[in-house]
């Protein structure tokens, strides 16, 4: 990483109700990396490194990320929510489909901070983790994924998922401790 490439922490789908239809595969998996992505958050509000929330809408086209995080508060998970929250300085980005840039403004808005370097935590990783560092990796942005701090569904693709980011995409896999904010 170059001295004076600006690193942002990306936070993907941690607000989440989880009720759909694979939620009690992924419910231990999000269990097992919350730690992580709370001491990510951390450290990234520590040093000033932008914290971009990226999260899906749920299909509801008149929500606002106010109503998807009050929401997700609100329902039988919020103590997976709770530790993550968005803060008054956090930005959020809200999406419609697995890629956190597909029609979204987060290239703009990575653009706009001076951006190079995205670290990626959050859920799922062979899903949404996977086609967002696929998508940062043809932007030229650098991306770094601890593997500690991200969810899953399905372990082995999972893991595959990040050989994957990892072989294919020049993604740095590390773990949250590690990851250069």
């Amino acid at each position: 990483m170059h001295e004076t490439e600006k690193t942002a922490l990306i936070v993907i789908d941690m607000i989440n109700t989880y009720d759909h239809k694979d939620a009690e595969r992924l419910l231990p998996s999000v269990r097992e990396a919350l730690p992580r992505v709370v001491h990510l958050l951390e450290r990234a509000r520590e040093r000033d490194v932008p914290v971009i929330y990226v999260n899906d809408n749920f299909g509801e086209w008149r929500s606002h990320h106010g109503e998807i995080v009050e929401t997700a508060l609100a329902g039988p998970h919020a103590d997976l929510v709770e530790p993550i929250r968005p803060d008054d300085r956090s930005l959020f980005v809200v999406k419609a489909r697995h890629s956190i840039f597909f029609e979204t403004p987060l290239g703009y808005l990575l653009s706009q901070l001076g951006v190079g370097h995205v670290v990626m935590c959050g859920q799922v990783t062979e899903q949404c983790v996977l086609y967002s560092a696929l998508d940062a990796h043809i932007r030229h942005l650098r991306v770094t994924v601890p593997a500690d701090a991200v969810a899953h569904i399905h372990a082995e693709l999972a893991e595959a998922a990040l050989r994957m980011m990892e072989r294919n995409m020049a993604a740095e896999i590390r773990t949250a401790a590690t990851a250069r904010l």
